[in-house]
């Protein structure tokens, strides 16, 4: 089979964006995106996330079902990734899971740059319940909607540098990760204005998917 992308909101062009940067990061996987068509078209904060869960968990039962040998649940803030853990008869895993667990691995401090700041609790929460508190420095909001990314993405490339470029100065990190799965449009112009790494949470997390197999 293959590790199957499900993007829990309903922008296909985003899926495809995912599914390009995975295959480009794990060469030696097979990857195809799932895209929830009954989701909303971006996810951005607690009520966007409860309106995905139920479309975006008959996804996942779906490529279970059909024998999918990984599932990379493509949304930073981990929608209903307990659930979908539960669900699948393979492994699963979600974007935030992946590059915060990875940070941790290297023992890096790391801020997030995420969109909104709807969305700054709720990645805060994951954190912690992961007990990875002792790793973040900050959650920061880049003011970018998750659709601005792909609409206007020179706008949205700057605010998430500006953002980006003040983690670095001010949060005593080594690193910063990109929170949102839509950022993948953006992670060369911070790599190129930052002296610290950059993690792209779904490059990580295709990777991390060879640590499983």
């Amino acid at each position: 089979m293959a590790v199957i992308i499900i993007n829990p909101n309903s922008t296909v062009s985003m899926t495809d964006a995912m599914v390009e940067m995975a295959r480009r990061s794990a060469s030696g996987l097979q990857f195809e995106g799932s895209t929830s068509h009954d989701g909303p078209s971006s996810i951005q904060g607690v009520d966007d996330g409860a309106a995905a869960t139920p479309p975006l968990l008959e996804l996942v039962k779906e490529a279970s079902e059909a024998n999918a040998d990984e599932i990379i649940i493509a949304c930073f803030d981990d929608t209903a990734l307990a659930q979908a853990s539960e669900l699948a008869n393979c492994p699963v895993i979600g974007l935030g899971q992946s590059a915060y667990h990875y940070a941790a691995l290297r023992n890096w401090r790391f801020s997030v740059v995420t969109t909104l700041s709807v969305s700054v609790p709720i990645l805060e929460a994951n954190i912690h319940g992961m007990g990875l508190g002792s790793y973040v420095s900050k959650v920061r909001a880049s003011d970018v909607t998750v659709l601005d990314l792909e609409a206007n993405p020179e706008r949205s490339s700057a605010s998430v540098v500006n953002e980006a470029l003040e983690a670095q100065a001010d949060d005593s990190i080594s690193a910063v990760i990109l929170g949102c799965a839509g950022m993948v449009q953006v992670v060369e112009s911070v790599e190129k204005a930052l002296d610290i790494l950059t993690i792209d949470p779904v490059a990580c997390a295709a990777r991390c998917m060879t640590w499983l197999i």
